[in-house]
């Protein structure tokens, strides 16, 4: 029970009451502190009010008088008790929160003061009761503080005009005063740009401010937070360390870094008056319409015409690139964070929603089902990858907002920053885009996705195909130049960055032919009979494959294949150095390994190669090391840690072998899982601290307990979400990389931890 602001002279509270005040309190504080005129208000909180509703059960009274004291501070001597206004003052905005009760009687006595059938106690007690039901017997501690904490305030009635404003445009966030929607700005007494600034430099929002103007005199009243567009919050954020009211830190402090990719991506601009006709996960941010399109090669064809596209598929896979790359956005029916279409998306910068269940393809006839609206090819929809939602036509989007305002909050935040901040990317326009959100070098280059065009795939796959080694040795010898000319490039981009390349890791099932026209496409391009190509594939069917003959496995039974791969990259490091400068620093990582021995298998063949190549003599730099996803290779990460200079935790399969849940068939029952309570969060999305995170904590520690040097790394998609990030933070690591679009992300969180 204290005085927010008495009636006479400034509040005084004590640190532990300040730290109680939150929302309306906070700032009404603010502004009385600074010697601004504001209403008398008051606090209580939910603890100090039942204990004054259990003392009066007693028939005791001390608490009753420190109440009744703190009542008469809305009262000026020698008047009569103002009529009262009770307000809730949460920290965030919560649905149900009971609107200000004005025109209350004050009490008539101490008694009346405490007693909910009276007009006081009766709007108290319905204040605190719209912060929600009571907790359940499993509430953490902290959740039961944050409700014993929450506040109600007790104003006096105010006398004079009430006037309206915003203390920022919500476009541009330029300072106010600036009139609600649909309201003229009154003119505004002289004080009013005062209270504007100390409210602003308090709140550090856009905030909607109430006050009762008296004369030429503004006496505040309340105020609240506006959910205003990311660019808004950004250039005000700026323009209050150019006037000196925040500090670069307090900048980069805080801002929410989950808004940047409504500055990185389009988004709609007005979504109220649109109902989605369907929702599925959004799996990579931003907006975008177009045609809708059932084939990678309708998308190659619409985009040719100049139109933009939606490719609208069950679920795409390697072969599908080609449309990828031309379609504006992607629907798939299966899939969730980290399936095919996802990860693409995600690299490309564009929209996509997956794990639509109520999708239903009709490719024969040119329609889809989603919800209970069907769809024909070459009609419009509108996706929103934020947010998971289809909607139909083609609706109004808003452009990314990138500018100099953006890159100097986030070289503000790599002044505190000491996690580095690579990117994942495997070609040169990836690499680029990253290098301009200010990527610190390669985190991880999946070899495997070099080859996602048809003539590359076609090579990849007389390789799969390949029944003895002599098959091998011929499809090997293309592909040797395929990837010694994309390394040299991914190099020359990178300049001196590291650029870390992981080895082979093609889950066969994703690169194999799977329909009938695919099937005779890739038996006519190898020269082989339908027929013979079914049998090459049912002997290569595999009964769970994301377990199976992959990553290091596969170039333990195929050295040739480790050995094209790593002469391919010696190849590219040394046409990368003939064309500059600066040395090129390569990291190859193996991937999916279960021990020691592995690694050391192919450390040895890796050197053979490496050691005898000039390139490494005349400044080019190589590390070794191996990529950590399975939770063997966690628990024996000190054998491992022997044989490598660095290790990177792949979280996606890290969290799926951990799990034991298929990553892109999640989707279907997670959502049970959440209504019912038994996961919190999706662990392909956000990191799952106390099984997952356990297991990379245990690694890093017997890691370097026995390689103090030991380089370490966070190369799953879990590196650019926020909370995921936080809890990187913690741990003793290196670096993280994350796809493209969520560099910006990853430097801001980082930074935020730091400070």
């Amino acid at each position: 029970m204290f005085a927010i602001s008495p009636v006479h002279g400034k509040p005084s509270l004590s640190k532990g009451q300040a730290r109680l005040l939150v929302g309306k309190a906070k700032w009404l504080f603010a502004a009385a502190e600074s010697g601004l005129d504001v209403v008398p208000t008051i606090g209580i909180t939910r603890t100090a009010w039942d204990a004054l509703q259990a003392e009066r059960k007693s028939g005791t009274d001390s608490l009753r008088k420190v109440w009744v004291a703190t009542l008469f501070k809305l009262v000026r001597p020698g008047t009569k008790p103002p009529e009262l206004v009770v307000r809730t003052s949460a920290p965030r905005h919560v649905a149900g929160l009971q609107p200000a009760r004005t025109g209350i009687a004050a009490p008539t006595n101490e008694l009346e003061a405490v007693d909910t059938a009276r007009p006081l106690g009766k709007a108290i007690n319905a204040a605190f009761a719209s912060y929600g039901p009571p907790l359940s017997a499993w509430a953490t501690e902290a959740e039961r503080d944050e409700r014993d904490n929450q506040i109600v305030i007790v104003q006096a009635t105010v006398d004079g005009r009430i006037g309206r404003f915003l203390t920022r445009n919500t476009t541009t966030g330029k300072l106010g005063p600036v009139p609600l929607p649909g309201e003229p700005l009154r003119k505004l007494p002289a004080n009013t740009a005062e209270l504007i600034r100390i409210i602003d430099a308090a709140s550090g929002q856009h905030m909607s401010c109430v006050i009762a103007i008296s004369g030429n005199s503004a006496q505040f009243v309340s105020a609240r937070p506006l959910q205003v567009s990311a660019g808004a919050q950004l250039e005000a954020s700026v323009e209050r360390v150019e006037s000196g009211v925040w500090t670069p830190a307090d900048a980069v402090r805080r801002f929410n870094p989950a808004q940047l990719p409504q500055l990185l991506h389009p988004r709609l601009t007005d979504q109220n008056r649109a109902i989605p006709i369907a929702s599925g996960l959004g799996v990579s941010p931003g907006a975008a319409s177009g045609e809708v399109v059932f084939t990678p090669d309708d998308a190659a064809r619409c985009r040719a015409r100049g139109r933009h596209c939606i490719l609208v598929v069950m679920e795409t896979g390697p072969g599908d690139i080609e449309g990828m790359k031309a379609a504006t956005g992607f629907v798939t029916a299966r899939g969730g964070m980290t399936s095919h279409a996802a990860v693409v998306a995600r690299i490309t910068g564009k929209p996509c929603v997956a794990g639509l269940r109520t999708l239903q393809i009709d490719p024969e006839d040119g329609k889809c089902r989603i919800g209970e609206t069907t769809i024909s090819a070459g009609q419009h929809i509108t996706i929103d990858g934020s947010e998971g939602a289809i909607y139909s036509g083609a609706l109004p989007l808003s452009r990314p907002h990138i500018g100099g305002a953006l890159s100097r909050l986030l070289d503000w935040a790599d002044d505190t920053r000491t996690i580095a901040v690579r990117t994942n990317a495997e070609t040169v326009e990836a690499a680029r885009t990253a290098l301009t959100f200010g990527a610190e070098g390669i985190g991880l280059a999946r070899s495997e996705h070099m080859f996602f065009s048809g003539d590359r795939m076609r090579a990849l796959r007389r390789l799969i195909l390949s029944e003895n080694e002599d098959d091998r040795a011929t499809a090997l010898e293309g592909l040797v130049d395929y990837q010694a000319a994309d390394y040299a490039q991914l190099f020359q981009t990178m300049q001196n960055k590291p650029v870390t390349v992981r080895l082979f890791d093609p889950p066969l099932h994703e690169f194999l032919p799977r329909s009938e026209d695919d099937i005779e496409d890739t038996a006519r391009a190898l020269g082989l009979s339908v027929k013979a190509l079914r049998a090459r594939l049912q002997r290569l069917d595999e009964v769970n494959p994301m377990l199976g003959h992959r990553g290091v496995r596969l170039v333990i039974t195929y050295p040739e294949i480790l050995s094209m791969q790593v002469k391919a990259l010696v190849a590219g490091v040394e046409a990368a150095m003939d064309n500059q400068d600066m040395p090129v620093n390569l990291e190859i990582m193996v991937p999916f390994v279960t021990s020691a021995r592995e690694v050391s298998w192919v450390k040895s063949r890796v050197m053979d190669i490496v050691g005898n190549a000039p390139v490494f003599r005349r400044g080019a730099n190589l590390a070794f090391g191996t990529m950590i996803e399975l939770p063997r290779a966690c628990l024996r990460a000190g054998d491992i840690a022997k044989e490598v200079d660095f290790i990177s935790f792949g979280t996606n399969d890290l969290t799926q072998t951990t799990y034991g849940i298929s990553r892109d068939d999640a989707p279907a029952f997670l959502a049970t899982y959440h209504r019912r309570g038994l996961y919190d969060v999706d662990p392909f999305v956000t990191i799952d601290q106390r099984g997952v995170g356990e297991l990379i904590k245990i690694a890093i520690e017997r890691g370097r307990a026995v390689n103090p040097h030991l380089k370490i790394g966070i190369c799953g998609e879990h590196a650019g979400e926020t909370n995921s990030l936080r809890f990187f933070s913690s741990l003793a690591i290196d670096y993280v990389s994350c796809s493209p679009y969520r560099v910006p992300v990853a430097r801001m969180v980082l930074a935020q931890s730091d400070t």
